[in-house]
């Protein structure tokens, strides 16, 4: 072998440096338009709906057509088993979906209580104490006319 041939042996086996590439770094540029803040609507008049049952106290509070402002449950309060039920976590709870419905400028409001559970009058004097206004009161619980068969008494 010549000594030609050994150079072009050798040389082909170096790797050149690579270079950086350029796509990469313009693609962290900053774009061009700017992201709009989302306005919150602002809602005086709204419905609240507190649905007790014996396990646990959920609470929406909408505007008047029905579109969902907020909502908070004992559960989602952190409430576990059967702490849920208890008239306190009804009140912490209708505390958290007042305070997120007074985001958009609510102040009064009609109440709908539905079911049979501990936390009824808690949640309404929470939402009252968090300064709304309440209108009207309704019980839309709803009462069986002979339907199904109640489930059989409990032997404690």
């Amino acid at each position: 072998m010549s000594t030609e041939e050994i150079k072009k042996k050798s040389d082909s086996g170096k790797k050149e440096p690579k270079k950086a590439d350029s796509k990469k770094a313009d693609s962290k540029k900053k774009s061009k338009f700017k992201a709009k803040k989302k306005e919150k609507k602002v809602v005086i008049n709204g419905k609240a709906f507190v649905n007790a049952t014996f396990n646990n106290t959920i609470i929406s509070i909408t505007d008047k057509d029905g579109n969902v402002l907020s909502w908070s449950s004992a559960g989602s309060k952190g409430f576990k088993g059967s702490r849920k039920s208890t008239p306190y976590a009804a009140q912490v709870a209708a505390d958290d979906a007042a305070l997120k419905a007074a985001e958009y400028g609510l102040k009064n409001i009609d109440v709908e209580v539905k079911g049979p559970g501990s936390g009824r009058e808690t949640a309404l004097r929470a939402l009252q104490a968090r300064g709304f206004k309440i209108l009207s009161i309704k019980d839309t619980s709803p009462i069986a006319h002979n339907g199904c068969r109640p489930p059989k008494k409990r032997r404690v």
